[in-house]
């Protein structure tokens, strides 16, 4: 019957062939286990190979992402953005240059209106800014020199020499002062001294990323707007590579679209700690933008990010 026929059939010793000893048994176990353990053995560090190959090929594979406008705000068409920084309670504190027309001023994100401003030295041209224990650091175009601010007047309360080549653009973390001097340079700054005291170099896909501009903190990293491109490269502070590219040509073909053909490049990224906001806007700008990041999941081949976001030398 068909429930019979699936019974397995009682095992019976063959009478030709001997069953091994006790000690024959051992040492064949034993030669299994030990067969068994360099198999698991092996296979754990091909497993782990695979895994660090893979993690580390994410690890310096650069994200790319295009961008969603989530709010429009007002802002200074005449305000050449070099240094931008967001400060709580929808005020934003912005740093302008152009020789005799470059300024400190404090700012209302959703008027656009300069509710302060501290007009600079004509010999002075402004550029990046950040805040460190509610002082606002400026640095400043072809020199070495920088100005402290008191953040409630915008009354200039110090002057420094940073060990920079050039100033472009600072931010912090609360405990350094990162800085870019329109070279592939990152600095880390002593915010007492001002002095260098770290330095990395910025790469992606073994190139160097000149002309690092305005600078922001933002989770860890460093994101930067690099000059003369409609890109923001978020680097890494281990070992400065460039782990994504944020792509915004849309925002300045857009105000070029609308009539806006006066603008200069996209410049100045602020970003709110306390809600995960993100601003930017540019030099000459009309408007000053809230993003939010999308990953772009098509493919793009290294040559194009390079030629996008990695501009020649002069």
């Amino acid at each position: 019957m068909a429930s019979n026929s699936r019974r397995k059939k009682p095992y019976k010793k063959p009478n030709n062939i001997s069953m091994p000893s006790s000690s024959c048994t051992r040492f064949s176990r034993k030669k299994v286990s030990v067969f068994v353990s360099l198999v698991m053995f092996f296979g754990v560090i091909f497993l782990l190979g695979i895994s660090s190959n893979i993690f580390s090929g994410v690890a310096h594979v650069p994200k790319l992402y295009s961008i969603q406008v989530i709010n429009e705000f007002p802002h200074d068409p005449s305000a050449f953005t070099q240094g931008l920084l967001y400060a709580g309670n929808s005020t934003l504190y912005e740093s302008t240059g152009l020789y005799r027309k470059s300024s400190v001023r404090r700012v209302a994100l959703h008027t656009g209106k300069v509710e302060a401003l501290q007009k600079m030295d004509d010999s002075y041209f402004g550029e990046g800014l950040t805040m460190f224990e509610k002082r606002l650091f400026q640095v400043t175009w072809l020199t070495k020199t920088g100005f402290i601010y008191d953040t409630n007047d915008l009354s200039k309360i110090g002057k420094f020499t940073h060990g920079m080549d050039d100033g472009w653009g600072l931010a912090t973390n609360g405990k350094v002062l990162f800085g870019s001097d329109g070279t592939s340079a990152l600095y880390q700054l002593d915010p007492k001294t001002l002095k260098v005291i770290g330095k990395q170099i910025v790469r992606y896909n073994g190139h160097e990323v000149h002309y690092l501009n305005e600078l922001e903190f933002v989770n860890d990293e460093i994101w930067a707007n690099v000059w003369q491109t409609d890109c923001i490269a978020r680097i890494s502070l281990k070992d400065g590579s460039v782990l994504g590219w944020i792509l915004l040509p849309n925002l300045r073909e857009g105000l070029i679209a609308a009539g806006h053909n006066g603008i200069d490049v996209l410049n100045g990224i602020a970003w709110d700690d306390n809600d995960n906001r993100l601003f930017v806007t540019g030099k000459l700008w009309p408007k000053l933008y809230e993003i939010k990041l999308h990953p772009i999941t098509k493919h793009f081949d290294t040559g194009v990010i390079e030629q996008l976001c990695i501009p020649r030398r002069s």
